[in-house]
């Protein structure tokens, strides 16, 4: 049942991580109620394991709503089982929180302690008003520099959406990808250079994985194997890289604020020609 998850996930084309996600709340609700099949439960048994993650595993409700969505698909999209809604569990209280935002002194200080491509990625979340994730998937083919204009796809809410391209970051992004083609002829030379497309893409294009257009924009250093395909190619840099990037940088810049990348979508500030 699992693996009917995993292909019709896929055949929406769902991102991996969202794949790993549901995976993992699915799992844990048919663990809870010792290993019986789905198909035999329905709302009583998802409120009481809703329940249980508000009342005693104090999750956020953001967390909560992640796992209600993960039963539901499995309902809805694979075992094409309806449940009566609503469904009346304990919800977890989601709090009202300030978000954290930098003064332009600030953002310097934090930039002065960051260098190559961390640098590069975090002034394109301050700029262009980047998410963490639409940052890491950005492909060579979503910047248009006589435009000045990035496209993000498949952003939050699986809409794609055109952004702003700071002046000041023309040079250095196209200074980066030179580096960035340079590694991509090398890997091309050792038999490798291909990155993961959508399904029905690859299909379709079945070169493109190969192909300069298609590469990340910020790879990883290291190649590794796909965890769909088994293929040995470049993904996107780690996220939990920058975080840690970002995290150290403000505290070497002497910051008191909670300082993480989506915070300097915060605090970015209009200026002709995009930001800094």
């Amino acid at each position: 049942m699992l693996d009917r998850v995993r292909q019709t996930l896929r055949r929406k084309h769902s991102s991996y991580r969202t794949e790993q996600a549901y995976v993992h709340w699915i799992k844990r609700f048919i663990f809870f109620h010792n290993k019986r099949h789905p198909a035999e439960m329905g709302a009583p048994e998802i409120e009481a394991f809703l329940t249980r993650l508000a009342v005693k595993e104090n999750v956020a409700a953001s967390t909560q709503n992640q796992a209600l969505q993960s039963i539901l698909f499995l309902y809805r999209e694979v075992l094409r089982q309806p449940v009566e809604e609503p469904i009346h569990a304990l919800r977890a209280k989601k709090p009202k929180r300030i978000p954290t935002v930098l003064t332009r002194q600030e953002v310097q200080q934090l930039f002065a302690h960051l260098s190559g491509a961390r640098l590069l990625m975090v002034r394109l979340l301050y700029g262009s008003g980047l998410r963490l994730m639409e940052c890491l998937r950005l492909r060579v083919k979503d910047l248009d520099f006589p435009y000045q204009t990035i496209t993000v796809r498949d952003g939050k809410g699986e809409n794609d959406r055109v952004t702003v391209l700071p002046t000041s970051l023309v040079q250095p992004l196209q200074a980066h990808l030179e580096q960035v083609r340079q590694q991509h002829e090398g890997d091309l030379a050792q038999g490798y250079g291909a990155v993961s497309l959508p399904d029905a893409l690859a299909r379709t294009y079945p070169h493109a994985e190969r192909e300069w257009a298609w590469q990340w924009m910020f790879p990883s250093p290291r190649r590794s194997a796909d965890p769909r395909s088994g293929a040995i190619c470049r993904h996107p840099m780690d996220l939990a890289m920058l975080q840690r990037a970002v995290r150290h940088a403000a505290r070497a810049a002497g910051l008191t604020k909670p300082v993480t990348p989506h915070t300097l979508r915060h605090s970015r500030y209009p200026s002709p020609g995009g930001r800094i």
